[in-house]
């Protein structure tokens, strides 16, 4: 029994000195470093996250990027690096005893997996569409494959000058471009982005404005921010209805006065520049604006009164500046004094008639009363006065093409206040033959007045402003047959919320 005891205990013995063996049997150990830059500058990313798998032993990056992990047990493993702003980098690794292994992390921006959006579609106008109207609505599509937010870049060139048209920062897909040009081609592209990726552009579109309708009547319009603006527009008789409306001149710009002149086929009008008010003139689509005055600027007692004159063949224009008259060169050249007034009052109006023999004046003191109405030749001398130094506001002259008649308009109310208010400002006729006046508005409307009167171009009617005289209402435009008795019932509104009237 002994002996075999003993046996037991020899192999116990020997099984347990096995085991313990296999137990503090060490298995190597090992190294892994690396840096971790950015994929593109390959600049150094400090504080990422480093981790080995499975192990999950983790580290930082430091300032120039590396990192180090010692004591790493010899196997496989998964290097993952983390770093707010970056795509999650993984890289195998295989530790060796008492071997190093560097492994090299090119992190991308988070961005870096993310679509741009999709190609836009330009759908209106169609390509290649024609007899478009001067204002004109662009619609185009596009979606983004990661529903990120989509701006837009819209520019818009055209086949008659240099100019582009360019609308930044655009989130609908639509936009209406206004202010065009008749007659012209233009050509739009689109710029779609997800301020992530690069702009994707569309293809260019064209699309054709409608020919130019030859507008014959010109007058002034207020916008929102207090500048005025010049409009053209046609009216169809047979419809009582204003067509073919166009504004000529941008809000961005203070423009007043327009006065189209056939022979040069250019519109005159004034704008205020520098603080000043001066003389400009532009096609009859609002196109080549071109400043006429410079040394003198159109000066005197209320702008918004003031007026000048064009010469009938269009080359020269003449233009009140305080108490002196000038003429000037259609193109700006020429500057000439042909008349000053002798007691020093303000040249305010004046209209030169078609054969160029004589021109009409009106004439005011620094306060806009004691107006003269009268007629000089070209040297000065004064052939016929039609009023002289009356009470209350008068205005709006204007010679007919045979020097016989003189329209004008005159507030004979007599009333005289700081605002220049009027009361009852009829329009009148003088004969310059018969040495006679005629009262037009013999039967206007109560409490309204009659301003700025033109004759038409046949003078067989006139154009004129009608409005309020409480100074703040709409100002409208009519006309009237000429027969020297304008009743309320002839009379026919053109157009609403429009004044300083021009018919060619």
């Amino acid at each position: 029994m002994k002996r075999i005891f003993n046996i037991i205990m020899a192999l116990v013995f020997s099984l347990f000195m096995s085991c313990g063996e296999d137990t503090i049997d060490i298995v190597g150990l090992g190294t892994v470093t690396g840096r971790v830059i950015e994929a593109t500058s390959f600049i150094p990313i400090e504080n990422a996250k480093v981790t080995l798998s499975p192990s999950n032993n983790t580290v930082f990056s430091d300032a120039d990027g590396y990192f180090i992990m010692e004591d790493v047990e010899a196997g496989d493993y998964s290097v993952g690096v983390t770093k707010e702003g970056y795509l999650t980098n993984f890289e195998p690794a295989t530790v060796t005893k008492g071997l190093s292994i560097n492994v090299i992390f090119e992190m991308e921006d988070e961005t870096a997996l993310n679509r741009p959006p999709l190609t836009p579609s330009l759908l209106s106008p169609s390509d290649g569409a024609e007899e478009q109207e001067l204002s004109v609505q662009l619609i185009w599509s596009s979606k983004d494959p990661d529903a990120d937010q989509i701006t837009y870049r819209l520019e818009i060139k055209n086949d008659y000058n240099n100019d582009i048209i360019k609308v930044e920062a655009l989130l609908d897909t639509s936009y209406v471009v206004s202010n065009l040009k008749y007659g012209t081609k233009y050509f739009w592209q689109i710029a779609a982005t997800d301020s992530i990726n690069s702009e994707v552009l569309s293809l260019v579109s064209a699309f054709k404005t409608k020919v130019n309708p030859e507008n014959r009547y010109f007058y002034v319009r207020k916008f929102s921010n207090g500048n005025n603006g010049i409009y053209s527009s046609n009216y169809n008789d047979a419809t009582s209805e204003p067509e073919n409306e166009v504004q000529l001149t941008a809000d961005n710009k203070n423009s007043w006065r327009p006065r189209k002149n056939q022979a040069s086929n250019l519109v005159a009008f004034l704008r205020t520049q520098n603080n000043e008010a001066h003389l400009f003139t532009m096609k009859q689509d609002g196109s080549n604006i071109t400043q006429v005055t410079s040394a003198v600027s159109v000066a005197g007692y209320n702008l918004n009164e003031i007026d000048y004159s064009w010469s009938s063949n269009g080359e020269k224009l003449i233009y009140p500046s305080y108490n002196k008259l000038y003429s000037i060169n259609k193109d700006g050249s020429g500057l000439k004094l042909i008349y000053q007034t002798t007691d020093g009052s303000f040249i305010t109006e004046c209209d030169w008639s078609n054969d160029g023999s004589m021109i009409a004046l009106k004439t005011n003191d620094v306060t806009g009363y004691r107006a003269s109405i009268y007629t000089i030749d070209m040297t000065g001398t004064i052939l016929t006065t039609v009023l002289t130094g009356v009470n209350g506001a008068v205005g709006g002259l204007n010679i007919s093409v045979d020097n016989k008649l003189l329209l004008y308009s005159q507030d004979v109310s007599e009333f005289e206040s700081p605002n220049n208010r009027q009361l009852d400002t009829r329009i009148f006729v003088y004969n310059f033959v018969t040495g006679t006046t005629n009262d037009l508005s013999i039967n206007k409307a109560a409490g309204t007045l009659d301003l700025d009167p033109r004759f038409s171009p046949n003078e067989a009617e006139i154009i004129f402003v009608n409005t309020s005289n409480d100074g703040l209402s709409l100002k409208s435009i009519y006309k009237v047959d000429l027969d020297f008795i304008i009743s309320i019932d002839s009379r026919t509104l053109l157009f609403s919320n429009a004044t300083m009237p021009d018919w060619e």
